[in-house]
Protein backbone atom coordinates (compact mmCIF):
# COMPACT_ATOMS: atom_id res chain seq x y z
CA UNK A 1 0.00 0.00 0.00
CA UNK A 2 2.76 2.43 0.94
CA UNK A 3 4.58 1.77 -2.35
CA UNK A 4 1.39 2.27 -4.32
CA UNK A 5 0.66 5.55 -2.53
CA UNK A 6 4.21 6.71 -3.13
CA UNK A 7 3.92 5.92 -6.85
CA UNK A 8 0.60 7.78 -7.09
CA UNK A 9 2.11 10.74 -5.25
CA UNK A 10 5.14 10.71 -7.57
CA UNK A 11 2.91 10.63 -10.64
CA UNK A 12 0.86 13.56 -9.28
CA UNK A 13 4.02 15.61 -8.61
CA UNK A 14 5.33 14.90 -12.13
CA UNK A 15 1.98 15.83 -13.65
CA UNK A 16 1.93 19.11 -11.76
CA UNK A 17 5.52 19.82 -12.80
CA UNK A 18 4.75 19.07 -16.45
CA UNK A 19 1.63 21.22 -16.25
CA UNK A 20 3.62 24.04 -14.67
CA UNK A 21 6.33 23.78 -17.36
CA UNK A 22 3.72 23.73 -20.12
CA UNK A 23 1.98 26.74 -18.58
CA UNK A 24 5.28 28.63 -18.31
CA UNK A 25 6.11 27.78 -21.94
CA UNK A 26 2.70 28.98 -23.12
CA UNK A 27 3.07 32.20 -21.13
CA UNK A 28 6.54 32.71 -22.60
CA UNK A 29 5.15 32.20 -26.13
CA UNK A 30 2.36 34.70 -25.43
CA UNK A 31 4.86 37.24 -24.11
CA UNK A 32 7.02 36.73 -27.22
CA UNK A 33 3.98 37.16 -29.48
CA UNK A 34 2.97 40.35 -27.67
CA UNK A 35 6.46 41.83 -27.93
CA UNK A 36 6.15 44.67 -30.45
CA UNK A 37 7.80 44.28 -33.83
CA UNK A 38 8.79 47.94 -33.85
CA UNK A 39 10.65 49.52 -30.97
CA UNK A 40 10.77 53.29 -30.54
CA UNK A 41 14.18 53.78 -32.13
CA UNK A 42 15.21 54.30 -35.73
CA UNK A 43 17.39 51.19 -35.83
CA UNK A 44 14.39 48.96 -35.09
CA UNK A 45 12.07 50.88 -37.42
CA UNK A 46 14.53 50.87 -40.34
CA UNK A 47 15.19 47.17 -39.85
CA UNK A 48 11.51 46.20 -39.99
CA UNK A 49 9.77 48.81 -42.17
CA UNK A 50 8.92 48.43 -45.84
CA UNK A 51 6.76 50.83 -47.83
CA UNK A 52 3.37 49.16 -48.48
CA UNK A 53 2.91 48.24 -52.13
CA UNK A 54 -0.76 49.19 -52.07
CA UNK A 55 -0.06 52.87 -51.50
CA UNK A 56 2.04 53.18 -54.63
CA UNK A 57 -0.66 51.47 -56.67
CA UNK A 58 -3.48 53.90 -55.79
CA UNK A 59 -1.78 56.97 -57.32
CA UNK A 60 -4.55 59.54 -56.71
CA UNK A 61 -6.09 60.75 -53.47
CA UNK A 62 -8.17 63.63 -52.11
CA UNK A 63 -7.13 65.97 -49.29
CA UNK A 64 -9.80 68.02 -47.43
CA UNK A 65 -9.15 71.31 -45.61
CA UNK A 66 -12.34 72.17 -43.74
CA UNK A 67 -12.75 73.86 -40.39
CA UNK A 68 -13.88 76.97 -38.52
CA UNK A 69 -11.48 79.00 -40.70
CA UNK A 70 -13.98 78.37 -43.52
CA UNK A 71 -16.44 80.77 -41.82
CA UNK A 72 -14.55 84.03 -42.50
CA UNK A 73 -13.50 82.51 -45.87
CA UNK A 74 -10.78 85.07 -46.27
CA UNK A 75 -7.08 84.79 -47.19
CA UNK A 76 -6.53 81.10 -46.33
CA UNK A 77 -6.71 78.45 -43.60
CA UNK A 78 -4.06 80.56 -41.83
CA UNK A 79 -6.70 83.20 -41.04
CA UNK A 80 -6.62 82.25 -37.32
CA UNK A 81 -2.91 83.12 -37.19
CA UNK A 82 -2.94 86.23 -39.34
CA UNK A 83 -5.96 87.82 -37.62
CA UNK A 84 -3.67 88.41 -34.62
CA UNK A 85 -0.75 89.82 -36.63
CA UNK A 86 -1.04 93.46 -35.64
CA UNK A 87 2.67 94.19 -36.25
CA UNK A 88 5.55 92.55 -38.07
CA UNK A 89 6.45 90.36 -35.11
CA UNK A 90 6.50 87.05 -36.96
CA UNK A 91 9.45 85.91 -39.03
CA UNK A 92 7.15 85.08 -41.94
CA UNK A 93 6.07 88.71 -42.11
CA UNK A 94 9.59 90.02 -41.76
CA UNK A 95 10.77 87.85 -44.66
CA UNK A 96 8.04 89.38 -46.81
CA UNK A 97 9.14 92.85 -45.81
CA UNK A 98 5.85 93.59 -44.04
CA UNK A 99 6.19 96.40 -41.50
CA UNK A 100 2.62 96.90 -40.40
CA UNK A 101 -0.40 94.77 -39.54
CA UNK A 102 -1.44 91.96 -41.85
CA UNK A 103 -4.33 92.49 -44.25
CA UNK A 104 -6.19 89.76 -42.34
CA UNK A 105 -5.85 91.69 -39.06
CA UNK A 106 -7.31 94.79 -40.74
CA UNK A 107 -10.03 92.75 -42.46
CA UNK A 108 -11.00 91.12 -39.18
CA UNK A 109 -11.25 94.40 -37.28
CA UNK A 110 -13.37 95.92 -40.03
CA UNK A 111 -15.72 92.95 -40.50
CA UNK A 112 -15.78 91.13 -37.16
CA UNK A 113 -14.48 93.51 -34.53
CA UNK A 114 -11.58 93.72 -32.12
CA UNK A 115 -9.69 90.39 -31.68
CA UNK A 116 -9.96 90.86 -27.91
CA UNK A 117 -13.74 90.70 -27.96
CA UNK A 118 -14.27 88.64 -31.13
CA UNK A 119 -11.47 86.10 -31.34
CA UNK A 120 -11.04 82.98 -33.40
CA UNK A 121 -12.95 80.98 -30.77
CA UNK A 122 -16.06 82.95 -31.72
CA UNK A 123 -16.09 81.55 -35.25
CA UNK A 124 -16.53 78.01 -33.93
CA UNK A 125 -20.25 78.35 -32.96
CA UNK A 126 -20.81 79.82 -36.44
CA UNK A 127 -19.22 76.77 -38.07
CA UNK A 128 -22.42 74.74 -38.51
CA UNK A 129 -21.68 72.47 -41.48
CA UNK A 130 -25.45 72.11 -41.77
CA UNK A 131 -25.31 70.74 -45.35
CA UNK A 132 -22.45 68.31 -44.75
CA UNK A 133 -23.18 64.87 -46.18
CA UNK A 134 -20.31 62.38 -45.95
CA UNK A 135 -21.84 60.05 -48.55
CA UNK A 136 -22.22 62.92 -51.02
CA UNK A 137 -18.58 63.92 -50.57
CA UNK A 138 -17.35 60.37 -51.04
CA UNK A 139 -19.48 59.96 -54.17
CA UNK A 140 -17.88 63.12 -55.61
CA UNK A 141 -14.39 61.83 -54.84
CA UNK A 142 -15.18 58.41 -56.30
CA UNK A 143 -16.48 60.06 -59.47
CA UNK A 144 -13.20 62.01 -59.63
CA UNK A 145 -11.29 58.72 -59.76
CA UNK A 146 -9.70 59.07 -56.31
CA UNK A 147 -8.66 55.89 -54.52
CA UNK A 148 -7.94 57.33 -51.07
CA UNK A 149 -9.17 60.26 -48.98
CA UNK A 150 -7.36 62.19 -46.23
CA UNK A 151 -9.50 64.69 -44.30
CA UNK A 152 -7.71 67.15 -42.05
CA UNK A 153 -8.39 65.77 -38.58
CA UNK A 154 -6.99 68.86 -36.84
CA UNK A 155 -5.26 71.92 -38.22
CA UNK A 156 -2.92 74.42 -36.58
CA UNK A 157 -5.96 76.20 -35.13
CA UNK A 158 -6.42 73.40 -32.56
CA UNK A 159 -10.01 72.47 -33.43
CA UNK A 160 -10.51 68.71 -33.77
CA UNK A 161 -12.77 67.56 -36.62
CA UNK A 162 -13.57 64.31 -34.81
CA UNK A 163 -14.94 62.97 -31.53
CA UNK A 164 -12.06 63.77 -29.22
CA UNK A 165 -11.44 62.21 -25.84
CA UNK A 166 -8.76 64.82 -25.14
CA UNK A 167 -10.03 68.30 -26.03
CA UNK A 168 -13.40 70.03 -25.65
CA UNK A 169 -12.68 71.92 -28.89
CA UNK A 170 -14.04 69.26 -31.23
CA UNK A 171 -16.71 68.96 -33.92
CA UNK A 172 -18.98 66.68 -31.86
CA UNK A 173 -19.26 68.98 -28.85
CA UNK A 174 -19.07 72.26 -30.77
CA UNK A 175 -19.77 73.67 -34.24
CA UNK A 176 -21.28 71.04 -36.54
CA UNK A 177 -22.03 68.69 -33.59
CA UNK A 178 -20.96 65.78 -35.81
CA UNK A 179 -18.04 63.37 -35.96
CA UNK A 180 -16.83 64.62 -39.34
CA UNK A 181 -13.83 62.28 -39.53
CA UNK A 182 -15.88 59.29 -38.36
CA UNK A 183 -18.69 59.88 -40.85
CA UNK A 184 -16.25 60.24 -43.73
CA UNK A 185 -14.36 57.09 -42.69
CA UNK A 186 -17.60 55.12 -42.55
CA UNK A 187 -18.85 56.38 -45.94
CA UNK A 188 -15.46 55.96 -47.60
CA UNK A 189 -14.81 52.46 -46.33
CA UNK A 190 -18.27 51.35 -47.45
CA UNK A 191 -17.18 52.37 -50.96
CA UNK A 192 -13.85 50.55 -50.66
CA UNK A 193 -11.84 53.75 -50.27
CA UNK A 194 -8.55 53.89 -48.40
CA UNK A 195 -9.10 56.36 -45.54
CA UNK A 196 -6.48 58.49 -43.86
CA UNK A 197 -6.23 61.44 -41.48
CA UNK A 198 -3.89 64.41 -41.29
CA UNK A 199 -2.64 66.18 -38.17
CA UNK A 200 -1.26 69.71 -38.24
CA UNK A 201 -1.53 70.15 -34.49
CA UNK A 202 2.19 70.32 -33.64
CA UNK A 203 2.37 73.92 -34.90
CA UNK A 204 -0.51 74.92 -32.61
CA UNK A 205 2.21 75.60 -30.03
CA UNK A 206 3.42 78.66 -31.97
CA UNK A 207 0.43 79.39 -34.17
CA UNK A 208 -1.20 82.25 -32.26
CA UNK A 209 0.30 85.62 -31.41
CA UNK A 210 0.10 86.17 -27.63
CA UNK A 211 -0.56 89.72 -26.49
CA UNK A 212 -2.70 91.03 -23.66
CA UNK A 213 -4.85 92.96 -26.12
CA UNK A 214 -5.94 89.66 -27.73
CA UNK A 215 -8.10 86.88 -26.34
CA UNK A 216 -5.19 84.48 -27.03
CA UNK A 217 -3.75 85.21 -23.56
CA UNK A 218 -6.99 84.46 -21.73
CA UNK A 219 -6.31 81.33 -19.62
CA UNK A 220 -9.88 80.18 -20.22
CA UNK A 221 -8.96 79.48 -23.85
CA UNK A 222 -5.39 78.22 -23.43
CA UNK A 223 -6.57 74.73 -24.45
CA UNK A 224 -7.37 76.18 -27.90
CA UNK A 225 -4.66 78.82 -28.30
CA UNK A 226 -1.96 76.68 -26.57
CA UNK A 227 -0.27 77.28 -23.22
CA UNK A 228 2.73 78.98 -24.79
CA UNK A 229 3.45 82.37 -23.26
CA UNK A 230 4.25 85.65 -24.97
CA UNK A 231 7.90 84.74 -25.52
CA UNK A 232 8.13 83.79 -29.20
CA UNK A 233 11.35 81.84 -28.61
CA UNK A 234 9.92 79.59 -25.87
CA UNK A 235 10.67 75.93 -26.71
CA UNK A 236 7.87 73.39 -26.91
CA UNK A 237 6.94 72.34 -23.38
CA UNK A 238 6.76 68.73 -22.22
CA UNK A 239 3.12 69.36 -21.31
CA UNK A 240 2.31 70.34 -24.89
CA UNK A 241 4.17 67.35 -26.31
CA UNK A 242 2.15 65.09 -24.02
CA UNK A 243 -1.02 66.77 -25.30
CA UNK A 244 0.11 66.32 -28.90
CA UNK A 245 0.78 62.64 -28.27
CA UNK A 246 -2.57 62.11 -26.51
CA UNK A 247 -4.46 63.69 -29.41
CA UNK A 248 -2.47 61.75 -31.99
CA UNK A 249 -2.97 58.48 -30.15
CA UNK A 250 -6.69 59.28 -29.89
CA UNK A 251 -6.93 59.47 -33.69
CA UNK A 252 -4.91 56.28 -34.21
CA UNK A 253 -6.74 54.17 -31.64
CA UNK A 254 -10.30 55.25 -32.43
CA UNK A 255 -10.22 55.60 -36.23
CA UNK A 256 -7.53 53.12 -37.32
CA UNK A 257 -6.43 55.29 -40.27
CA UNK A 258 -4.79 53.55 -43.22
CA UNK A 259 -2.71 56.69 -43.76
CA UNK A 260 -1.52 59.12 -41.10
CA UNK A 261 -0.16 62.36 -42.55
CA UNK A 262 1.73 65.07 -40.65
CA UNK A 263 2.41 68.69 -41.45
CA UNK A 264 5.61 70.58 -40.69
CA UNK A 265 6.82 71.46 -37.16
CA UNK A 266 6.79 67.82 -36.12
CA UNK A 267 10.23 67.75 -37.74
CA UNK A 268 11.80 70.39 -35.45
CA UNK A 269 14.32 69.26 -32.79
CA UNK A 270 11.79 69.79 -29.97
CA UNK A 271 9.79 66.78 -31.22
CA UNK A 272 12.79 64.49 -31.76
CA UNK A 273 11.72 62.11 -29.00
CA UNK A 274 8.15 61.91 -30.30
CA UNK A 275 8.92 60.86 -33.87
CA UNK A 276 10.27 57.31 -33.34
CA UNK A 277 7.62 56.76 -30.65
CA UNK A 278 4.92 57.73 -33.15
CA UNK A 279 6.29 55.53 -35.95
CA UNK A 280 6.71 52.47 -33.71
CA UNK A 281 3.28 52.83 -32.13
CA UNK A 282 1.45 53.33 -35.42
CA UNK A 283 3.26 50.55 -37.28
CA UNK A 284 2.66 48.12 -34.42
CA UNK A 285 -1.01 49.09 -34.48
CA UNK A 286 -1.10 48.28 -38.19
CA UNK A 287 0.15 44.77 -37.40
CA UNK A 288 -2.49 44.48 -34.67
CA UNK A 289 -5.19 45.57 -37.14
CA UNK A 290 -3.91 43.16 -39.77
CA UNK A 291 -3.06 45.77 -42.40
CA UNK A 292 -0.12 47.73 -43.72
CA UNK A 293 -0.35 51.40 -42.82
CA UNK A 294 1.32 54.50 -44.23
CA UNK A 295 2.95 57.26 -42.21
CA UNK A 296 3.70 60.47 -44.08
CA UNK A 297 5.57 63.63 -43.20
CA UNK A 298 6.82 66.63 -45.16
CA UNK A 299 10.18 66.12 -43.48
CA UNK A 300 11.43 69.62 -44.30
CA UNK A 301 14.64 69.00 -42.37
CA UNK A 302 15.37 65.81 -44.37
CA UNK A 303 16.67 64.28 -41.15
CA UNK A 304 13.62 64.15 -38.90
CA UNK A 305 12.43 60.84 -40.33
CA UNK A 306 15.29 58.79 -41.79
CA UNK A 307 14.81 57.72 -45.39
CA UNK A 308 13.02 54.41 -45.59
CA UNK A 309 10.98 54.89 -42.40
CA UNK A 310 8.05 56.91 -43.80
CA UNK A 311 6.70 57.86 -47.21
CA UNK A 312 8.04 61.25 -48.26
CA UNK A 313 5.56 64.04 -49.04
CA UNK A 314 6.28 67.17 -51.06
CA UNK A 315 4.04 70.25 -50.70
CA UNK A 316 3.06 72.08 -53.89
CA UNK A 317 6.08 70.71 -55.72
CA UNK A 318 7.39 67.83 -57.80
CA UNK A 319 10.61 65.97 -58.44
CA UNK A 320 12.75 66.35 -61.58
CA UNK A 321 13.30 62.59 -61.94
CA UNK A 322 12.42 59.12 -60.72
CA UNK A 323 12.57 58.37 -57.00
CA UNK A 324 12.63 54.61 -56.52
CA UNK A 325 11.07 54.87 -53.08
CA UNK A 326 7.37 55.86 -53.17
CA UNK A 327 6.58 59.54 -52.61
CA UNK A 328 3.68 61.95 -52.87
CA UNK A 329 2.89 65.51 -53.89
CA UNK A 330 0.18 67.28 -51.95
CA UNK A 331 -1.32 70.31 -53.64
CA UNK A 332 -4.63 72.11 -53.85
CA UNK A 333 -7.12 72.77 -56.62
CA UNK A 334 -6.86 76.32 -55.31
CA UNK A 335 -3.87 78.34 -56.41
CA UNK A 336 -4.16 80.72 -53.47
CA UNK A 337 -5.63 78.66 -50.64
CA UNK A 338 -6.28 75.20 -49.21
CA UNK A 339 -9.48 76.16 -47.42
CA UNK A 340 -12.48 77.79 -49.08
CA UNK A 341 -12.12 81.55 -49.57
CA UNK A 342 -14.39 83.92 -51.45
CA UNK A 343 -11.63 84.81 -53.93
CA UNK A 344 -10.62 81.18 -54.57
CA UNK A 345 -8.62 80.74 -57.79
CA UNK A 346 -8.73 77.25 -59.29
CA UNK A 347 -6.17 75.51 -61.42
CA UNK A 348 -7.53 73.92 -64.58
CA UNK A 349 -8.23 70.21 -64.84
CA UNK A 350 -5.64 70.13 -67.64
CA UNK A 351 -2.93 71.46 -65.32
CA UNK A 352 -3.84 68.97 -62.59
CA UNK A 353 -3.94 65.98 -64.95
CA UNK A 354 -0.54 66.96 -66.35
CA UNK A 355 0.80 67.11 -62.78
CA UNK A 356 -0.70 63.70 -61.99
CA UNK A 357 0.94 62.16 -65.06
CA UNK A 358 4.34 63.75 -64.38
CA UNK A 359 4.27 62.65 -60.73
CA UNK A 360 3.19 59.06 -61.49
CA UNK A 361 5.90 58.70 -64.15
CA UNK A 362 8.43 59.41 -61.38
CA UNK A 363 6.96 56.83 -58.95
CA UNK A 364 4.81 59.29 -57.01
CA UNK A 365 1.20 59.84 -55.98
CA UNK A 366 -0.92 62.99 -56.16
CA UNK A 367 -2.94 64.10 -53.13
CA UNK A 368 -5.28 66.83 -54.39
CA UNK A 369 -6.98 69.16 -51.94
CA UNK A 370 -10.54 70.48 -51.98
CA UNK A 371 -11.87 73.32 -49.83
CA UNK A 372 -15.54 72.94 -48.82
CA UNK A 373 -17.65 75.92 -47.73
CA UNK A 374 -18.52 76.43 -44.06
CA UNK A 375 -21.99 74.97 -44.68
CA UNK A 376 -20.48 71.65 -45.77
CA UNK A 377 -20.94 71.91 -49.53
CA UNK A 378 -18.13 71.45 -52.02
CA UNK A 379 -18.28 74.42 -54.42
CA UNK A 380 -19.55 73.58 -57.90
CA UNK A 381 -16.44 74.93 -59.65
CA UNK A 382 -14.26 72.53 -57.65
CA UNK A 383 -16.67 69.68 -58.37
CA UNK A 384 -16.53 70.44 -62.11
CA UNK A 385 -12.73 70.16 -62.08
CA UNK A 386 -12.87 66.89 -60.11
CA UNK A 387 -15.35 65.44 -62.60
CA UNK A 388 -13.17 66.44 -65.55
CA UNK A 389 -10.26 64.61 -63.93
CA UNK A 390 -12.54 61.62 -63.37
CA UNK A 391 -13.64 61.62 -67.01
CA UNK A 392 -10.00 61.60 -68.11
CA UNK A 393 -9.21 58.71 -65.76
CA UNK A 394 -12.18 56.69 -67.03
CA UNK A 395 -10.49 56.64 -70.44
CA UNK A 396 -6.83 56.69 -69.43
CA UNK A 397 -6.74 55.25 -65.91
CA UNK A 398 -5.02 52.08 -67.12
CA UNK A 399 -1.91 54.20 -67.68
CA UNK A 400 -2.07 55.54 -64.10
CA UNK A 401 -3.43 53.04 -61.56
CA UNK A 402 -1.26 50.07 -60.53
CA UNK A 403 1.53 51.18 -62.88
CA UNK A 404 5.19 51.57 -62.11
CA UNK A 405 7.91 53.82 -63.47
CA UNK A 406 9.78 52.79 -66.63
CA UNK A 407 13.49 53.01 -67.49
CA UNK A 408 13.12 56.77 -67.92
CA UNK A 409 10.30 58.97 -66.68
CA UNK A 410 9.96 60.73 -70.03
CA UNK A 411 11.33 63.23 -72.47
CA UNK A 412 10.72 66.77 -73.67
CA UNK A 413 12.00 70.32 -73.41
CA UNK A 414 10.09 71.50 -70.34
CA UNK A 415 12.12 71.44 -67.14
CA UNK A 416 10.32 70.59 -63.90
CA UNK A 417 11.46 72.51 -60.82
CA UNK A 418 12.36 70.62 -57.67
CA UNK A 419 11.25 71.05 -54.07
CA UNK A 420 8.50 72.29 -51.77
CA UNK A 421 6.38 75.21 -53.05
CA UNK A 422 8.01 75.14 -56.48
CA UNK A 423 4.87 74.56 -58.56
CA UNK A 424 4.45 78.27 -59.30
CA UNK A 425 7.81 78.25 -61.08
CA UNK A 426 6.85 75.49 -63.53
CA UNK A 427 5.87 76.11 -67.12
CA UNK A 428 2.99 74.26 -68.76
CA UNK A 429 3.85 70.93 -70.39
CA UNK A 430 3.55 70.69 -74.18
CA UNK A 431 3.00 68.16 -76.98
CA UNK A 432 6.78 67.68 -77.03
CA UNK A 433 6.67 66.50 -73.41
CA UNK A 434 6.03 62.78 -73.01
CA UNK A 435 5.83 60.70 -69.85
CA UNK A 436 6.09 56.90 -69.46
CA UNK A 437 4.46 54.35 -67.19
CA UNK A 438 4.30 50.57 -67.51
CA UNK A 439 2.55 47.39 -66.34
CA UNK A 440 1.53 43.94 -67.63
CA UNK A 441 3.68 44.00 -70.81
CA UNK A 442 2.29 47.40 -71.69
CA UNK A 443 4.24 50.62 -72.06
CA UNK A 444 2.25 53.85 -71.91
CA UNK A 445 3.62 56.95 -73.60
CA UNK A 446 1.50 59.89 -72.40
CA UNK A 447 1.64 62.95 -74.64
CA UNK A 448 0.89 66.04 -72.55
CA UNK A 449 -0.80 67.95 -75.40
CA UNK A 450 -2.14 67.25 -78.87
CA UNK A 451 0.52 67.62 -81.61
CA UNK A 452 -0.39 70.28 -84.15
CA UNK A 453 0.67 68.16 -87.14
CA UNK A 454 -0.94 65.00 -85.72
CA UNK A 455 2.41 63.20 -85.43
CA UNK A 456 4.14 62.20 -82.20
CA UNK A 457 7.85 61.38 -82.35
CA UNK A 458 9.09 59.49 -79.31
CA UNK A 459 12.88 59.75 -79.25
CA UNK A 460 13.27 57.37 -76.29
CA UNK A 461 11.78 54.59 -78.43
CA UNK A 462 14.05 55.13 -81.45
CA UNK A 463 15.31 51.97 -83.12
CA UNK A 464 18.75 52.07 -81.50
CA UNK A 465 17.80 53.74 -78.23
CA UNK A 466 19.32 52.33 -75.04
CA UNK A 467 15.80 52.07 -73.59
CA UNK A 468 14.41 49.64 -76.18
CA UNK A 469 16.98 46.87 -75.87
CA UNK A 470 15.08 43.58 -75.50
CA UNK A 471 11.82 45.47 -76.05
CA UNK A 472 9.84 44.28 -79.05
CA UNK A 473 6.73 46.36 -79.60
CA UNK A 474 3.93 44.34 -81.22
CA UNK A 475 1.02 46.76 -81.23
CA UNK A 476 0.04 50.37 -80.54
CA UNK A 477 -3.22 52.17 -79.88
CA UNK A 478 -4.46 55.45 -78.43
CA UNK A 479 -6.67 54.95 -75.38
CA UNK A 480 -10.21 56.13 -75.94
CA UNK A 481 -9.97 56.04 -79.73
CA UNK A 482 -11.48 53.31 -81.92
CA UNK A 483 -9.07 54.14 -84.77
CA UNK A 484 -6.22 51.90 -85.74
CA UNK A 485 -3.09 53.99 -85.80
CA UNK A 486 0.02 53.83 -87.95
CA UNK A 487 3.43 53.79 -86.32
CA UNK A 488 7.01 53.15 -87.33
CA UNK A 489 10.20 52.74 -85.34
CA UNK A 490 12.96 54.75 -86.99
CA UNK A 491 16.50 55.86 -86.20
CA UNK A 492 15.42 59.24 -84.76
CA UNK A 493 12.34 58.04 -82.89
CA UNK A 494 9.15 56.00 -82.92
CA UNK A 495 6.63 57.96 -84.97
CA UNK A 496 2.91 57.68 -84.30
CA UNK A 497 0.16 59.04 -86.53
CA UNK A 498 -2.50 60.15 -84.06
CA UNK A 499 -6.22 59.53 -84.73
CA UNK A 500 -8.21 62.03 -86.77
CA UNK A 501 -10.32 62.93 -83.73
CA UNK A 502 -9.10 63.69 -80.22
CA UNK A 503 -10.33 61.14 -77.65
CA UNK A 504 -10.49 63.84 -74.96
CA UNK A 505 -9.59 67.38 -74.06
CA UNK A 506 -6.08 66.94 -72.64
CA UNK A 507 -3.20 64.48 -72.29
CA UNK A 508 -3.29 61.50 -74.67
CA UNK A 509 -2.12 57.98 -73.94
CA UNK A 510 -0.44 55.78 -76.53
CA UNK A 511 -0.34 52.17 -75.38
CA UNK A 512 2.41 49.94 -76.74
CA UNK A 513 2.18 46.18 -76.23
CA UNK A 514 5.39 44.22 -75.96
Amino acid sequence: MNLRRYMLFAILVCSLAISSCTEKKEKKEIVEQEKPVYEANWESIKANYKDPTWFNEKKFGIFIHWGAYSVPAYSSEWYPRKMYMDTATFSAQLKLGEKGPSDVFLHHKENWGDPKTFGYKDFIPMFKGEKFDANEWINIFEKAGAKYVIPVAEHHDGFAMYKSNVTRWNSVDMGPKKDILGELFKAGREKGMIMGASSHFAFNWSFYNKKDKFDTTDPEYSDLYSTKGKDLTQPVSEEFKELWWARTKDIIDNYQPDILWFDFYLDIPDFADQRPKLAAYYYNKGIEWGKEVVLQDKNFSHEAFPEGTVIYDLERGKLPGIRKLPWQTDTSIGKNSWSHVTNWESKTANEIVDDLIDIVSKNGNLLLNVGPKADGTIPEDQQAILFQIGDWLKINGDAIYDTTYWKTFGEGPTEVKKGHHSEGDNEGLSSKDIRFTTKDHKLFAIVLDWPEDGIVNIESLAKNSEYVKDLKITNAKVLGSPDKIKWSQEADGLKVMMPTEKPGDFAYVIQFDF
